[in-house]
């Protein structure tokens, strides 16, 4: 039977080779024999382990033989790399060409539909008297951190920077914050945001809740009358979802007084407010007895405590349900209760002003998990929002008949978690907000000196989550047959190219304000130009000819599609087009019906 101490005496010279390497790679020979001598011993010492195990050794005796195995090829690998050996190391792997988990690419017919929402936002943004601003995409970490509750773990932090500790922005409202701290929390104005934020969570790419996406922000600052900036955005929000054509949609409304009153004429302690809210919130997801139990079990909570937050969580409705509330005398002598019910009173009134009352609906169960909200909250919903075992507007939270089913997938073979069951998730709120009057006042405390009063400034955003909002827009745009450029003319050229010629004319329409195009071939056949122009579905085809242009003449045709057996296809027509005179063409284009109808990108 083999001895460790008998193993290792036949490996003496191996010791010596890591001293050896570093002065032997200087000269090929050498290398060459050391490597050789290294690939020699590396077969012995393999050799010599399966002889242990087969002859049944003892442990100590097959672990010292995997040790010096071990370091023989590490000191083999090191020498590879060392002398720039092609055989180094493994195999080369191939790139495996992906983007990064909870990432996309958008191609064009897609950015087009992403670029025809975000004007939308942006237009309504600007006809509500928003001002833009623009923020870095990453923060101090200081600046993120004890900002978002329990989401805190969801902060994709940055490695030491140049030796500062940073971290990707989580959404645009610490960064606005921040933003109006620096300025000396003095802005009075409306502020808005269109960019990408970043949370480490779990993917439902389907759905559009991703790791990167993009978010468009509106936010008012300063001291005004009571809700009328809460008014306001509430307003600008339904306009936004109204003109996207998202479907039916609900804005459900509650105000962070009253929950913390409810909780505190409970008997929830002050510690636990802000962690049982978090419970709370996901009432739109989980049903009643899933959150009990978290609230119970996982955070301490009494049961009775919790049936008494679950029978007031339950209501939802209108101004009527203020009714029921000022109507518990238990409630109304909570003094935070009783100020977010009178908050809520002047809202109804501003809200029914701006007509939009219809789309409003106060839910008692609404919480939002971020720590800084400090008066009313909102999200938006449409019927998508709710996973598939829940409905949008559920009356009430109610127990679930059996067991959830997992909505985590298997993981992937390379381990890493994939992304959530889709079938088991919706698409969530697709847009949230609230007031949080207190956030710039913790930056400019931070930033003062002791003893120094620190300026505060009251604020109430939303933020449009326009990923979630394109998962629901994209499939009625490709239903709908929408284009996925702007092009409305093709310059087309028959007979002997005519390049000159047609590059003078698709300038001269563009600074017209024409979008042109033209096919980039000196003599191009008319077939190949028309099979361009129609790819992009262009609804004008401008022909040059030579005889026609002495003349002063081009030739115009309309282009039209529709869908037939659910494919779109163009309409085939005898027409051979009509004779416009060319300076006269940019006038007759703008007055067709077609090109003063274009707005939405549609044409069938």
């Amino acid at each position: 039977m083999f001895s460790s101490r008998a193993f290792c005496r036949s490996y003496r010279l191996t010791a010596n080779f890591r001293t050896l390497i570093p002065k032997s790679i200087g000269t090929r020979t050498m290398a060459t024999e050391t490597s050789d001598s290294l690939v020699a011993e590396i077969a012995q010492a393999t050799g010599a382990l399966n002889d242990l195990r087969l002859q049944n050794a003892d442990a100590s005796s097959i672990d010292a033989a995997k040790k010096r195995l071990g370091e023989l090829k590490k000191t083999m690998a090191a020498m590879n790399i060392a002398s720039g050996s092609k055989d180094a190391g493994k195999k080369k792997e191939r790139l495996l060409l992906k983007t990064a988990k909870g990432t996309r690419d958008y191609g064009a017919a897609e950015m087009f539909c992403r670029e025809h929402v975000e004007r939308i936002v942006k237009d309504v943004f600007t006809s509500y008297g928003g001002s833009a601003l623009d923020t870095p995409v990453f923060e101090r970490k200081d600046v993120l951190a004890g900002k978002y509750g329990e989401d805190q773990k969801l902060i994709f932090d940055l490695m030491d920077q140049g030796g500062e500790q940073l971290a990707l922005r989580y959404d645009h409202t610490v960064p606005l914050a921040r933003y109006l701290a620096m300025a000396g929390a003095t802005v009075q104005a409306k502020i808005w945001q269109v960019g990408k934020v970043y949370r480490r969570d779990n993917p439902v790419m389907s759905k559009g809740r991703m790791r990167e996406f993009s978010q468009a922000d509106l936010d008012i600052t300063g001291a005004w009358d009571p809700m009328i900036p809460d008014a306001e955005i509430i307003s600008l929000l339904c306009t936004i979802l109204t003109r996207l054509d998202v479907g039916e949609f609900t804005i459900k409304l509650n105000h962070r007084k009253i929950l913390d009153g409810i909780f505190e004429v409970c008997g929830v302690p002050q510690a636990k407010i802000r962690s049982i809210s978090s419970a709370v919130d996901k009432l739109d997801k989980l049903p009643w007895i899933e959150v009990k139990k978290e609230m119970t079990e996982e955070k301490g909570l009494p049961s009775d405590v919790a049936d008494k937050i679950g029978e007031y969580v339950k209501h939802k409705g209108g101004p009527s349900l203020l009714d029921i509330l000022k109507a518990d005398a238990t409630l109304m002598a909570n003094p935070s209760a009783k100020q977010g019910i009178s908050d809520m009173d002047i809202l109804f009134t501003l809200l029914r002003a701006y007509k939009v009352l219809d789309k409003i609906s106060f839910d008692m169960s609404l919480a939002r998990g971020l720590d800084y909200y400090t008066g009313i909250i909102y999200e938006a919903i449409v019927e998508a929002s709710a996973p598939p075992a829940f409905a949008a507007n559920a009356e009430s939270p109610a127990p679930a008949p059996s067991k959830p089913k997992s909505s985590k997938k298997a993981k992937a073979d390379d381990g890493e978690e994939d992304e959530l069951d889709e079938s088991q998730v919706g698409v969530g709120s697709i847009a949230a907000g609230g007031r949080y009057d207190n956030l710039v006042g913790m930056f400019t405390a931070a930033a003062a000196a002791e003893g120094k009063k620190a300026p505060g400034l009251p604020c109430i955003g939303v933020s449009i989550g326009l990923d979630r909002i394109f998962a629901i827009v994209w499939p009625k745009w490709v239903e709908k047959g929408m284009r996925s450029k702007e092009t409305m003319v093709y310059v087309l050229a028959a007979g002997d190219g005519l390049l000159e010629e047609r590059i003078a004319l698709v300038q001269e329409l563009r600074e017209a304000g024409i979008k042109t195009d033209f096919l980039a071939k000196k003599k191009p056949k008319l077939t190949a130009q028309f099979m361009a122009g129609e790819k992009d579905e262009v609804p004008f085809a401008v022909i040059l000819g030579g005889d026609e242009l002495k003349e002063g003449l081009v030739t115009i045709k309309e282009q039209k599609w529709e869908f037939v057996d659910g494919k779109k296809t163009k309409v085939q027509s005898e027409d051979q087009g009509l004779k416009v005179r060319r300076d006269g063409l940019i006038s007759w284009i703008k007055q067709t019906p077609t090109y003063q109808g274009w707005s939405s990108g549609r044409l069938i």
